[in-house]
């Protein structure tokens, strides 16, 4: 009877065999005479009849602990495998609360406000953004364009912009460069102290709006409690392989992270594309002067509200960007630009993206595991879990078109985001616009040519 053999003095060691180790622990004794203590626990009457072994048995005690070693590697594996699933259940759910239940708004909150847009080269199809801003349904408000000098190419597109639309307040202002490292966010402090209005709407040049965007987006800041309002943001045409592989990859990762973020940790953060306050809430803090020389002043403006004990609101209200990552390259340049600039600011955040990487995980326990069950269970798993939180944000809660057109893309963002998540351990500085920067101590220092 197969059993545990009792441990002798002497040298002499009954010899067992080491049977299935990957799915048991099994000990056959040649010796019957001790099968009486076959209730005997393996590791410690492993460690005592090794120590005990003369040579002829060292080799097989060798192998024995080896093999057991590795096969709680293996099954740790499997076990962090899982992370990324909580992860993802984690997303479905948050993203099904948040749209399922939106905040309800004051539809007639519409004070005066200023529009403010820092300029800086010529974004694809640029009349048509700013024209879109100049069709709103809202009483009074004016546009405000910040450039380098008045030699700058934008110029032609917003006298253009002022021509068409005489019955608009657009005024264009003027700021020369100078020791700041952001020029965005030296342009917008230039642009909030020359605002004739108190509530300010910030967004990029490169968005286009619905006549009722400044409406929407105003009417959370009726609340007395909250201090900034941003939303979402979905690609308005994408033709080119890399700018659908962005739009899945926002859909499915990026704002995923931003709706799992406000589950467990409230909105401390804004999205360029649309951030909207007011000059009391941004001089709380020093205003854009403080942020002159710090990279991801959309994040930080949206943090530092929030530590001032208001309410940012992430409003279920999509705009549309015109793209200009035409090519892979300018796509994997722009994310890795982000994700290295996140490591700084979130050093232990971005460490923590490791257990989100379902793709990396679940190919990591198939090579360690390599049986049936765990290639369907685990492969299974991500592929379902991955579209079904993809379709509960891009088109139940955001309502886009063409989400299960992408979704074969989606181990292809996984496969990138992870390789790039890897690379940025590796960097130092970051590309922004035609300038190259280090990024030390959260702010950029320029790279001398």
């Amino acid at each position: 009877m197969p059993g545990w053999a009792t441990v002798p003095t002497s040298s002499t060691i009954p010899v067992n065999t080491i049977k299935d180790f990957t799915t048991g622990w099994a000990w056959a004794s040649r010796n019957d005479a001790d099968s009486a203590h076959a209730d005997a626990e393996l590791p410690e009457d492993l460690a005592r009849l090794c120590a005990g072994a003369d040579s002829r048995f060292s080799e097989d005690c060798y192998t024995l602990s080896r093999i057991r070693t590795l096969t709680i590697i293996s099954y740790g594996v499997l076990f962090v495998a899982t992370f990324p699933f909580i992860y993802y259940l984690i997303a479905i759910y948050s993203s099904w609360r948040y749209f399922r239940y939106p905040q309800v708004q004051l539809a007639d909150y519409t004070p005066p406000l200023s529009n403010l847009k820092p300029i800086r080269g010529v974004d694809p199809d640029a009349y048509e953004n700013f024209a879109s801003l100049c069709r709103q349904d809202y009483p009074d408000y004016e546009l405000l364009f910040c450039v380098s000098s008045a030699a700058d190419p934008m110029m032609t597109v917003l006298e253009k912009l002022q021509r068409d639309f005489p019955e608009r307040t657009i005024r264009i202002i003027f700021r020369a460069g100078d020791s700041a490292s952001n020029d965005k966010v030296a342009k917008l402090a230039r642009l909030v102290n020359e605002a004739r209005h108190e509530v300010l709407v910030i967004n990029d040049s490169d968005v286009r709006v619905a006549p009722d965007y400044l409406r929407k987006v105003v009417a959370p800041l009726g609340r007395p409690n909250v201090g900034a309002v941003t939303c979402f943001y979905s690609s308005r045409s994408d033709k080119s392989f890399a700018e659908n592989l962005h739009t899945i990859g926002m859909l499915s990762d990026f704002f995923a992270g931003l709706l799992v973020a406000r589950q467990l940790d409230g909105v401390k953060f804004a999205i360029g594309k649309t951030i909207v306050t007011t000059r009391a809430h941004l001089a709380e803090f020093g205003s854009y002067e403080s942020l002159e020389n710090r990279p991801g002043d959309d994040l930080l403006v949206g943090r530092l509200i929030a530590e001032q004990g208001h309410e940012v609101e992430l409003l279920p209200y999509t705009v549309q960007t015109v793209s200009d990552s035409a090519s892979f390259r300018d796509l994997l340049q722009k994310r890795l630009r982000w994700i290295v600039v996140m490591r700084h600011m979130r050093p232990a955040g971005h460490f923590g993206l490791l257990f989100t990487h379902g793709l990396a995980w679940t190919l990591l326990a198939i090579l360690v595991h390599p049986t049936l069950a765990i290639v369907m269970g685990y492969a299974g798993m991500y592929i379902f879990l991955r579209i079904t939180m993809t379709w509960m944000i891009g088109r139940w809660g955001m309502k886009q078109s063409g989400v299960w057109a992408r979704m074969p893309l989606i181990p292809v963002w996984d496969a990138a985001a992870f390789l790039l998540w890897l690379t940025s351990f590796t960097r130092s500085s970051i590309r922004w616009r035609d300038g190259e920067y280090y990024i030390r101590n959260g702010k950029l220092v320029p790279i001398a040519e």
